[in-house]
């Protein structure tokens, strides 16, 4: 499990370096134009909202009350890297419920 956890903690690190990158070096409006006239630019967006609504609804039934909220609002704002987060604070007991053994 902590291999697991890690290794996600690795992945958004890098994920958020990989943000940092593209706002210091990228030029945003030639890619916001790209991403919302170019078929396949909307199809990229379609894709990476539908999948934060997916994990949003996968949050949604696992926290309680208030909480949910607190990991669901931030996502179309901080994307996976904030999935990240969650799936590093919540692993150990994502596996505890779903009954698989730790490594």
């Amino acid at each position: 499990m902590t291999l697991l956890r890690g290794l996600i903690a690795f992945i958004g690190i890098l994920f958020a370096g990989i943000i940092y990158w593209s706002i210091t070096s990228g030029d945003f409006s030639a890619a916001a134009h790209w991403l919302t006239t170019d078929p396949w630019g909307i199809t990229t967006l379609f894709d990476l909202y539908f999948g934060f609504l997916l994990i949003a609804i996968v949050i949604f039934l696992f926290e309680r009350n208030w909480r949910a909220a607190f990991w669901i609002m931030p996502i179309p704002f901080l994307g996976n890297v904030w999935v990240c987060i969650w799936f590093c604070y919540r692993l150990p007991e994502m596996a505890r419920r779903l009954g698989a053994k730790p490594a």
